[in-house]
């Protein structure tokens, strides 16, 4: 039986690490960190990581909101969702993902883009 993804970008550990990094490169990216303004940023980190966590075949242990919820009335662009994943592969980039998982991540990301843009 193959690892599942979360086991593959180093399970618990490795998926905070790559929610921290994700989160702080966000705040570095201009055409998004206004959105991070407000946002008590351990929080985000921490539901980034668990979101992540249950999108990987990890533990199910997300329970914040859904994804439509999370971005209602933002009126999220696609630049915006695009400038997300560039975010998404410098952090996988930072922590020294293979190509095989960062396409997969991607893939994760990408499927949630209809209930991200435009909401």
């Amino acid at each position: 039986m193959s690892a599942t993804l979360f086991e593959r970008l180093g399970g618990e550990a490795g998926i905070t690490q790559l929610a921290s990094d994700l989160l702080d490169t966000h705040l570095k990216n201009p055409v998004i960190a206004r959105r991070y303004v407000d946002s008590d940023i351990p929080k985000a980190k921490q539901g980034a990581a668990e979101f992540f966590t249950t999108g990987t075949g990890g533990p199910n242990v997300y329970t914040g909101k859904d994804m439509v919820g999370t971005h209602r009335g933002m009126n999220i662009s696609n630049d915006e969702f695009v400038a997300v994943l560039d975010d998404v592969l410098i952090a996988l980039d930072k922590n020294g993902v293979g190509q095989r998982e960062k396409e997969e991540v991607l893939f994760v990301f990408f499927s949630t883009k209809n209930e991200v843009v435009g909401q």
